[in-house]
């Protein structure tokens, strides 16, 4: 059976794939091998995804990962240019392919990240949230301090409860201490509410972009599989360094 890869090989090559240079040729191979260039069926596509799918096979449309270099590096320059100016850069995955992802690179980066559940109002009501993480990370230290032992065995058993609870909303968003500057996230149908609340306020977004979204949901979109693991996890390594707060060092394997 013909691969993708070998479809793409035997493919006159068009103006755009000419000026791809070396790097950018190899990173194609890459994300065909992580599987970024499978879109879903046919009939799921949304009309504005047209210019990115280079063809359909077999009833499903396969993503032109050219088009998708050409906008992964410019997403990645404007994500740089944010951490530059100071602001950080919000990860939104709670899809099942995108959890472990999001925490691990967000973990090793210093960015916040929201793996679990959007809770509305995450930014648009950002004082109020903001309250709540405090009062999470109070929670914590005085866990850690030694400060419960002051309750009975009933109390601490409840109040470990609720740190767990708050853990899942608010674990990722423990160091944002003011708005982001931007917002990646990698599965867009999921995050409408996310997606909804930074175009209230202006904050851009970054979008892995499956054949099914509407690319005029988001400011930067990189046109790729975003339903496979592998995929989110090789979008998100690439995107690392452009994110990375200075000094944040990675943690050790």
């Amino acid at each position: 059976m013909t691969t993708i890869q070998e479809e793409i090989k035997e493919t006159p090559k068009t103006e755009q794939q000419e000026s791809l240079t070396t790097e950018e040729i190899l990173l194609l191979q890459e994300m065909v091998e992580a599987g970024l260039s499978y879109g879903l069926a046919k009939s799921k596509t949304h009309p504005g995804m047209k210019p990115y799918i280079f063809m359909t096979r077999s009833g499903v449309e396969i993503i032109n990962l050219e088009s998708s270099i050409k906008l992964l590096s410019k997403a990645a320059e404007f994500l740089k240019s944010i951490v530059s100016s100071g602001k950080s850069v919000l990860i939104v995955g709670t899809a099942p392919a995108a959890k472990n992802a999001v925490k691990d690179v967000s973990s090793r980066v210093g960015t916040p990240f929201v793996s679990e559940r959007w809770l509305g109002g995450t930014i648009t009501n950002f004082k109020v949230i903001s309250s709540r993480i405090k009062h999470f990370n109070k929670l914590i230290a005085d866990r850690e301090s030694g400060a419960f032992g002051k309750y009975t065995k009933k109390e601490r058993v409840l109040l470990d409860k609720k740190i767990e609870k708050m853990r899942l909303l608010f674990e990722g968003l423990s160091s944002i201490s003011d708005l982001p500057g931007a917002l990646i996230v990698l599965d867009p149908q999921e995050n409408e509410i996310a997606i909804a609340e930074a175009k209230e306020l202006g904050i851009p977004v970054v979008a892995l972009a499956n054949t099914d979204i509407n690319p005029k949901k988001a400011d930067y979109i990189i046109p790729g599989n975003n339903r496979l693991a592998k995929s989110v996890e090789w979008v998100l390594s690439y995107l690392e360094p452009f994110i990375k707060k200075t000094g944040v060092e990675k943690k050790s394997e």
